[in-house]
């Protein structure tokens, strides 16, 4: 049998949303989400509304990204604060922890589409994401949030495609994850320590950075994970001595460039 082809998926796609009637996407400006939230304001147009949910665990360039993409897809755009750190489960880091934020932030976006008259939930999982370890998909499911990616059966390489076709700068936009997944299961999550994350990631953006960047936060010490491709550059003498003293005056102690380079859940 052969499969469908990725203008069949987007037809699906389309047919799928014009059913759900009015969509609250949730929406955090990643590759996914901005793909349908583009598809959602083509075949719906003012009956979508993009949510973005933040908290101490939203990387700040990631909130800007959120902003700025609504505004160029013409999506009307909410920001709503969540709440996990201040739930003791999530701020204790158990493996299960997404499961717990997730609970929580999309449960607020289902009595939110409630209260403002809009059918469904919506997120960005796409096909591909069964295969990792994902505990916050269960809580999705028991909130009946829908995934019309995942339904359109658009696998992640699908959907970089189908972004670039349509024009979108997410298209090569490197995959995110919550500050929180930098600090190891069992090492409670605090505000500062997101904080320590999200200034390190940026700053080693900002020395010019391509692709992954992730800080791992180990009490002390700052294990700096960026591409391969990115080592040699971080590891020249006066970069280096930038970033040292950079990461010092966040409050780390030892600061340690890990020669694998980023690798995702590591």
């Amino acid at each position: 049998m052969v499969g469908k082809t990725i203008e069949t998926k987007h037809q699906d796609l389309e047919r799928s949303l014009q059913q759900m009637g009015r969509v609250l996407v949730a929406f955090s400006g990643g590759v996914d989400s901005t793909l349908l939230l583009k598809v959602c304001t083509d075949v719906l147009g003012d009956n979508v509304l993009a949510v973005t949910a933040v908290s101490e665990t939203t990387a700040g360039h990631e909130r800007e990204d959120a902003v700025r993409l609504a505004i160029n897809l013409g999506a009307v755009h909410l920001q709503v604060e969540s709440h996990e750190m201040e739930l003791s489960e999530f701020i204790a880091n158990p493996p299960h922890k997404c499961y717990v934020c997730k609970k929580s932030r999309f449960g607020e976006l289902v009595a939110l589409a409630r209260q403002k008259g809009f059918s469904w939930v919506a997120d960005g999982t796409n096909a591909d994401d069964h295969r990792d370890f994902r505990p916050g998909s269960r809580a999705t499911r028991e909130l009946k949030v829908r995934s019309p990616l995942m339904e359109a059966g658009l696998t992640k390489s699908e959907i970089r495609r189908l972004s670039k076709q349509l024009g979108l700068p997410t298209w090569d936009k490197p995959s995110a994850a919550c500050l929180a997944s930098r600090i190891p299961y069992g090492t409670p999550i605090t505000a500062r320590r997101l904080k320590q994350v999200d200034e390190g990631e940026r700053f080693l953006r900002d020395l010019g950075a391509v692709g992954q960047v992730r800080v791992r936060h180990h009490g002390e010490v700052a294990r700096l994970e960026v591409d391969a491709r990115d080592i040699v550059k971080f590891a020249e003498k006066t970069v280096r001595e930038r970033i040292v003293q950079y990461f010092k005056s966040l409050g780390f102690k030892h600061i340690t460039l890990d020669m694998e380079g980023y690798s995702m859940g590591s």
